[in-house]
């Protein structure tokens, strides 16, 4: 039997949901309704902070605004200034539901409702999303005040956000949803809640072919979806140096990227060609264990950790061969960014993205998901054939062009449009 404290607790937190709910939907709507259709409003995690998600997103906005559509990013937090990768676009508004900058804090009775209101976990934000830790009551009020009396288009950018946008269900807001990783890699009870909450979304977004199938069968064709990939950003600066005895590689050091793997396969390299090196960028909590790796294979003279790039660009123009080395992936930007530069690429087939975007010994080389020999051999194969090595990287310079925001931008339009 449920003790009455906690039955008293959850009788609250319903009255409080009933009455953030009644307050965002009872809003008179904006009056400028007939500008609705070039409005728009991006969900993020963490605008300022790095991830694939958050490029694209930004490279959206700027793209839009370019076009003359309203568009305001809004970030649950923001901790960092300035943001990871540089400012935000301009004619951008973005607005921190949750802003932790030092200075930034609320001033006077707003200040004591925070502190309470942030020691409360969410009502909108379900607990099957590993982000769900990061918001609060406070972020629940916040996001209601932001939206209410608002129209145009919500697009969110994760599970739990996308399950926050429709259980806030803002009148006049078109409800988009982004799915950014494979269905495959999400938890049972996470799936189970999008199975719950995803009909009620007025379009879903994935990223390729594969995504697409596996979103329909698990919502069973209640919601219109749509196949759009994320944008290669530009790159200033030189093309890759083809001649350079670099391997690089980067991202956070988490299981999900494979440098697990990714070192044990360069040692077979360096058997072979002790003068190449491998440069790592990123950081995580996996670096102590990547460390005891590179001790392991004897590697600490040709393999290096460094933290996240100021300039990636810069980074991979130093190099010649870029390995993506991922267990699964979303859509993997950070690869596209490498063939914009005229890297060769060397891939895992992970789900999803990789096979959707490298034509095998044509703009790339794909290799057996987690096959640390293949790995091995794939890059052997980039290193000591110069005319491979020369004719991937010109295509994949091709291949990149087909996903940059002005050849993808278009789509995003169409879909405004479509849901207007």
């Amino acid at each position: 039997m449920t003790p009455p404290r906690v039955r008293i607790k959850r009788a609250i937190a319903r009255a409080l949901r009933v009455a953030l709910l009644r307050y965002v939907r009872a809003a008179p709507r904006a009056a400028s309704l007939d500008a609705a259709h070039r409005r728009v409003f991006i969900f993020l995690w963490a605008a300022d902070g790095m991830g694939g998600t958050i490029r694209a997103a930004l490279t959206l906005a700027q793209y839009l605004v370019e076009r003359d559509y309203e568009v305001e990013i809004i970030s649950d937090i923001r901790d960092r200034d300035p943001p990871f990768f540089g400012a935000f676009p301009a004619g951008v508004r973005v607005t921190a539901l949750d802003d932790r900058r030092q200075g930034a804090e609320p001033r006077g009775p707003t200040r004591l409702v925070r502190r309470v209101l942030r020691r409360r976990r969410s009502m909108l934000m379900p607990s099957e999303d590993r982000a769900s830790t990061s918001f609060s009551m406070w972020t629940d009020l916040r996001l209601a005040h932001t939206l209410r009396g608002r129209s145009g288009f919500l697009l969110s950018t994760r599970p739990g956000l996308n399950m926050m946008a429709v259980r806030l269900r803002v009148p006049g807001l078109k409800l988009i949803g982004l799915e950014q990783m494979n269905l495959s890699k999400r938890s049972r009870e996470l799936r189970r809640a999008m199975k719950r909450h995803y009909p009620s979304l007025d379009a879903l977004v994935v990223l390729t072919d594969e995504d697409q199938r596996a979103y329909h069968e698990l919502l069973r064709g209640k919601i219109p979806l749509y196949r759009i990939p994320n944008t290669v950003r530009a790159l200033p600066g030189a093309k890759a140096d083809l001649a350079s005895k670099t391997v690089y590689a980067a991202g956070r050091f988490r299981v999900q990227k494979g440098f697990d793997l990714l070192i044990p396969a360069y040692a077979a390299v360096v058997a072979r060609h002790p003068d190449w090196r491998l440069r790592l960028r990123g950081t995580g909590l996996l670096k102590v264990r990547l460390e005891e790796l590179i001790r392991q294979h004897g590697l600490g003279d040709v393999v290096s950790l460094e933290g996240p790039a100021e300039d990636i660009g810069a980074d991979m123009a130093e190099a010649s061969v870029f390995v993506l080395s991922s267990r699964f992936e979303g859509f993997p930007l950070i690869l596209l960014e490498a063939m914009s530069k005229g890297m060769a690429v060397v891939t895992f087939d992970c789900p999803t993205g990789p096979a959707d975007i490298v034509q095998d010994h044509r703009n790339g080389i794909l290799v057996p998901p987690k096959d640390i020999n293949g790995l091995a051999d794939a890059m052997l194969e980039m290193i000591e054939y110069e005319t491979l090595r020369r004719d991937c990287a010109a295509a994949a310079v091709e291949t990149a062009q087909q996903y940059t925001i002005e050849a993808i931008g278009p789509k995003w339009v169409e879909l405004l449009r479509t849901l207007s």
